[in-house]
């Protein structure tokens, strides 16, 4: 496939060329590590993108805000604190991407599924800076890995429809949360992931949409314009927690 053929195929699988609303699910783990500490599960963790594709004379703009929680890694409820301090649930809106076919989307064919990669390395400025956050940051350049996998069935590729079925995993490496209130602590997260687009938001499990609701019901539906800039956990946790 070319550049422009590849990042077709992707835009079916992780959303639909009709511009209608796709919604992704997912469930799986955090894991806590530090130098000579063994692995730890930390946390459950459940989360939602909803989106809407619009295509522009260069690709793809994705339109998606996404909501996630953590949760209590036996129960699997949704935590409201963790040690005693409130936890901060991911509430990112906008959640936006371009898309360009000059972007490498590596793709390896399964035999009855294709594979789709995203390897994101990510570094930039804190928005936590060390100076204003001493117990929340352990660095003034935040830096992390995602690591996606989206699975789409070749035979439904093959076809014209402007969506298709897909599964997907995540995996993350990140920092601690700034909730966590970890400073200077050596170490961070390991995030675990797998899940799949839904036929609509009615297919999100019911104690996850009762919460959005409850808490930020905009979150069931996609934006509709783009925005910017994009909003993360660190940048959340700064607006709710502005320097002194």
């Amino acid at each position: 496939m070319t550049p422009s053929d590849t990042l077709r195929s992707f835009a079916r699988a992780r959303a639909s060329l009709d511009g209608e609303e796709v919604t992704f699910w997912w469930t799986g783990d955090v894991y806590g590590w530090g130098p000579r500490e063994p692995y730890q599960r930390v946390f459950g963790f459940e989360g939602v993108n909803v989106a809407r594709l619009v295509e522009d004379s260069d690709g793809y703009h994705l339109l998606s805000r996404e909501a996630a929680f953590y949760l209590d890694p036996h129960t699997r409820e949704i935590l409201d604190t963790w040690r005693g301090r409130p936890v901060v649930h991911v509430w990112n809106d906008p959640a936006h991407q371009k898309w360009r076919p000059s972007f490498p989307i590596p793709v390896t064919d399964l035999g009855d599924q294709l594979c789709f990669s995203l390897e994101i390395p990510l570094a930039y400025p804190s928005p936590l800076p060390v100076a204003q956050y001493p117990q929340n940051s352990a660095d003034d350049t935040y830096r992390a890995l995602e690591l996606f996998q989206f699975f789409a069935p070749a035979a439904e590729l093959a076809t014209d429809t402007p969506g298709v079925s897909c599964t997907m995993s995540w995996s993350r490496m990140s920092p601690w949360l700034p909730w966590m209130v970890q400073g200077a602590r050596p170490g961070g997260l390991t995030f675990h992931c797998r899940g799949r687009k839904l036929a609509d938001w009615s297919e999100v499990p019911e104690r996850t949409r009762a919460y959005v609701a409850a808490h930020q019901p905009q979150f069931a539906s996609a934006p509709k314009e783009w925005s910017a800039p994009n909003e993360s956990s660190w940048t959340y946790f700064r607006k709710l927690n502005p320097p002194v």
